[in-house]
């Protein structure tokens, strides 16, 4: 009697979160790679302007169980999903992120930004924020930025005003990544001054089954800055097993 061996379960789909004022070109070099052999989703997070309607979005959205990776605000957002939902979070992944609340100062801060972004100045404000020393230094700087103004604009005023909104009320989510056990990935760009190094130490401290994983060519969009750097990383965090 032959034995036929048992299918292997196909992998888990993956959902991306973007960035605040950015969409799937994100992450372009991610699903061109990571496409190949798994379905990939690209949730957008601009329908709120608070963070938990945004993780329920992703959620009603999503297969029943997947792999989850964010960036920026979109790691906020995937933080929110863990907190809600850790079962149908297969692994996580935490790219460039903050798992705190926005300080007073920050958040007081941006209410100049959308002012000037209703008077229709989206691209100037834009500009600002996204000053080249978000970025690590280098001749590919200047694409980058490119990139990024580019989505911007796509998105629009509303989309900045309600993504500044959800950021400025967001929640502590150090409980959330404490009681989450999946494998996880915590990356960050070596030259990151808007989510520093010591914030993904501490995730990767709070999180039960976590690697930290520095890329030192990249600030705050390694997704972009470092491509291949950060597709391994991601190829190792989705071939890892869960512990025990």
């Amino acid at each position: 009697m032959r034995i036929v061996p048992a299918a292997c379960a196909p992998p888990a789909p993956l959902v991306l979160l973007p960035g605040m004022m950015c969409d799937a070109r994100l992450f372009a070099p991610q699903i061109a790679e990571l496409g190949r052999d798994r379905h990939l989703h690209l949730a957008p997070i601009t329908g709120s302007d608070r963070i938990a309607p945004l993780a329920e979005a992703v959620l009603e959205a999503a297969p029943p169980r997947f792999a989850l990776a964010g960036l920026s605000m979109g790691g906020i957002v995937a933080m929110e999903v863990v907190r809600r939902a850790p079962e149908r979070v297969e692994r996580l992944c935490l790219m460039d992120t903050n798992p705190l609340p926005e300080t007073p100062e920050i958040a007081a801060s941006r209410e100049p930004q959308i002012a000037r972004v209703r008077a229709g100045r989206l691209v100037e404000v834009m500009r600002d924020e996204m000053k080249p020393n978000y970025l690590a230094p280098g001749p590919g700087r200047g694409g980058v930025l490119d990139a990024v103004m580019e989505m911007a604009v796509a998105m629009g005023p509303l989309v900045f005003e309600r993504q500044s909104r959800a950021l400025q009320t967001r929640p502590d989510q150090q409980a959330a990544l404490s009681g989450y056990r999946g494998p996880s990935l915590v990356l960050c760009g070596r030259h990151d001054v808007l989510c520093p190094l010591r914030r993904h130490e501490l995730m990767a401290a709070l999180l039960a089954d976590a690697e930290l994983s520095v890329i030192e060519d990249a600030g705050h969009l390694p997704t972009l800055e470092t491509p291949r750097a950060v597709n391994e990383a991601l190829q190792r965090w989705l071939a890892r097993a869960p512990q025990g």
